[in-house]
């Protein structure tokens, strides 16, 4: 299945606590809490563009899966990763906290989990 789309949150499980346990600022927790930020994915064979989008900053990471690539945070934070494409899910391990993006009913859901915290976010699929 193709990851492929352009993707604006529609809900987030256990946020604040997530957020918490990965040690983000309060002030930056408040600032994301509501926030419906939108996530571009362009998906062709092995290789992925995978951009988020935020009022006036945009952050692009360039992988290809089983391959080890330079990713960079939001917050501008650098770190090597190798995404690995395991039963149609994207996983990864972020350091403090693995991760795992799929497609569900038309729908990019992401799932992170650190310190026994599992935070969900949904977003719709709006092109």
């Amino acid at each position: 299945m193709s990851f492929t789309g352009k993707y604006e949150v529609e809900s987030q499980q256990n946020y604040d606590e997530f957020m918490k346990a990965i040690g983000i600022p309060s002030d930056v927790i408040e600032k994301g809490r509501n926030f419906k930020f939108t996530t571009e994915v362009v998906h062709s064979g092995n290789d992925f563009t995978w951009s988020q989008l935020y009022p006036g900053h945009t952050t692009t990471n360039k992988f290809t899966v089983g391959q080890e690539s330079e990713m960079e945070t939001v917050s501008g934070k650098k770190f090597k990763a190798t995404v690995e494409l395991k039963g149609g899910k994207l996983v990864v391990d972020f350091g403090k906290y693995h991760h795992t993006s799929e497609i569900v009913n038309g729908k990019l859901v992401e799932t992170s989990v650190a310190g026994g915290i599992t935070f969900v976010r949904t977003s719709k699929k709006v092109a």
